[in-house]
C-alpha cells in the first residue's frame, strides 16, 4: 500500500465536504473512492462512483454535502489483514476498494483492486464511431482526420483504445470516412497496440448510429459504442455492468450541465408578477457520447441507412425496450473545436506531468 498512500490521503474528505468538491476530489484522485473523515481522521464513510451516481440520479444538487450519498458501514479491514484475506472479501463482497483503519477508526491506508488484481479480460466489443469531417476544427483536420489529430502526444483514437485495453477490452471495430485510410495505416490490424481492430467504411456519412447497421458479424453480447473525439475517464467495464444490471436495451452515458442565468428572472402568471429569481441555476444531462448495449439493438437499423443515436433510443423505446441513462461525473472532452483541442491537450499533458 505505500506506492499509494499519498494517493489515498488527498481521498480523506470532511462530512460537511460538497458534491462538487467531491467529484473534484475523485476526478484529481483517481481512485474512484473518497474517504469522509472527522477531524481526527476517523472513517465516518466512504463515498465511491457508484454511490456518486445515485446520488445524481436522485437528483442531488452539487452543492449537497457528502454525508447524504456516503456509505456509513463500508467493509473495511485491519492493518493485520493478510493480502490474499483482503482479495477474498473484495471478491466476494464485489468492491474495487478497502479502506484500512486503526484500532480507533482511524485510516491508515486503502487497498485498491488493481493492485492486488489483474484486470481480467473479456470478449465485449467496442465500437468507435471515427469516420467524422471535423469542419469545426478546420484547419487542423483538411488533412487529418478528427479522431488522428494529436494530444499529449498521441492521437486521440489511440488514448481511447488505450484506456479500453486497460479495462480488458481487446476486440475493437473502427468505423471510417474521412480519410479513413490514414487511420488504417496507423493501427493496422491492431497486433502493434496489442489487440485486435477490425474496420467498417461509411460510403457515405450514416450519422451517429447509422454505421452499426454494417457490423459484421454482429456482436455476440453487449458491447460499448463510443465516439472517436470522446475522451473521458469513464470504465467502460463499469458502464457494460450498469447495463446488464438495470436490464436494458440501451445505455447513454450522460454529464449533468449547469448553467446560471446571469439576470435575476422575474416569474409571472400572465401579467402578474409571482415571484423573483437571482441568477437561478439551471439543470439538464448531456449526451456524452458513450453507449452500451445489447446485440439486438441492430436489429432497429437498416442497412446503409441513417440514423442518429437520439433517433435509436426512440425506436428502442417504441419497441417497448428499456433505455436508462447512465450518469457520469469523469472527466470528459467533446473535441469538436480549436479550443475544445486546446483544453484537452493541456488537461493530459498536465496530468502526464504529474505522474512522473
Amino acid at each position: 500500500m505505500t506506492d499509494i498512500e499519498p494517493r489515498w490521503r488527498r481521498a480523506m474528505l470532511p462530512p460537511d465536504a460538497t458534491l462538487a468538491q467531491t467529484i473534484e476530489n475523485l476526478n484529481e484522485v483517481a481512485i474512484k473512492i473518497a474517504l469522509c473523515v472527522n477531524a481526527e481522521g476517523r472513517l465516518i464513510g466512504a463515498v465511491t462512483d457508484g454511490d456518486l451516481r445515485r446520488g445524481l440520479v436522485r437528483g442531488l444538487s452539487m452543492q449537497d454535502s457528502i454525508s447524504q450519498i456516503a456509505n456509513h458501514n463500508p467493509l473495511v479491514v485491519p492493518e493485520s489483514a493478510e493480502r490474499d484475506m483482503v482479495r477474498a472479501l473484495m471478491k466476494a463482497n464485489r468492491v474495487l476498494q478497502v479502506p484500512v483503519v486503526d484500532a480507533e477508526g482511524r485510516v491508515v491506508g486503502l487497498h485498491l483492486w488493481d493492485t492486488i488484481e489483474e484486470v481480467p479480460s473479456h470478449d465485449h466489443m467496442m465500437i468507435i464511431m471515427a469516420g467524422g469531417k471535423g469542419t469545426r476544427l478546420r484547419p487542423h483536420t483538411e488533412n487529418c482526420p478528427k479522431p488522428m489529430l494529436p494530444v499529449a502526444g498521441k492521437p486521440m483514437l489511440q488514448h481511447i483504445i488505450e484506456r479500453a485495453k486497460s479495462q480488458g477490452f481487446s476486440r475493437f471495430v473502427l468505423s471510417l470516412n474521412y480519410l479513413g485510410q490514414m487511420i488504417r495505416d496507423y493501427f493496422g490490424d491492431g497486433s502493434a497496440h496489442g489487440v485486435r481492430i477490425a474496420y467498417v467504411d461509411e460510403d457515405e456519412p450514416l450519422g451517429t448510429a447509422g454505421a452499426l447497421s454494417l457490423i459484421q458479424p454482429r456482436p455476440d453480447s453487449a458491447f460499448v459504442v463510443t465516439n472517436g473525439d470522446v475522451l473521458t475517464d469513464i470504465d467502460y467495464r463499469e458502464l457494460i455492468e450498469f447495463h446488464e444490471r438495470h436490464n436494458a436495451h440501451g445505455v447513454m452515458a450522460v454529464r449533468l450541465y449547469e448553467w446560471t442565468n446571469p439576470y435575476g428572472v422575474v416569474q409571472m402568471d400572465g401579467v402578474e408578477i409571482t415571484g423573483f429569481a437571482e441568477k437561478p441555476v439551471s439543470r439538464s444531462h448531456i449526451n456524452a457520447g458513450v453507449y452500451a448495449f445489447e446485440p439486438g439493438v441492430l436489429d432497429q437499423l437498416a442497412l446503409h441507412r441513417h440514423c442518429d443515436m437520439p433517433t435509436l433510443f426512440d425506436r428502442l423505446r417504441d419497441a417497448g425496450h428499456r433505455t436508462v441513462a447512465y450518469p457520469m461525473h469523469e472527466p470528459w472532452f467533446d473535441v469538436g473545436r480549436p479550443d475544445d483541442l486546446e483544453r484537452a491537450n493541456a488537461a493530459l499533458m498536465k496530468r502526464a506531468e504529474n505522474k512522473h
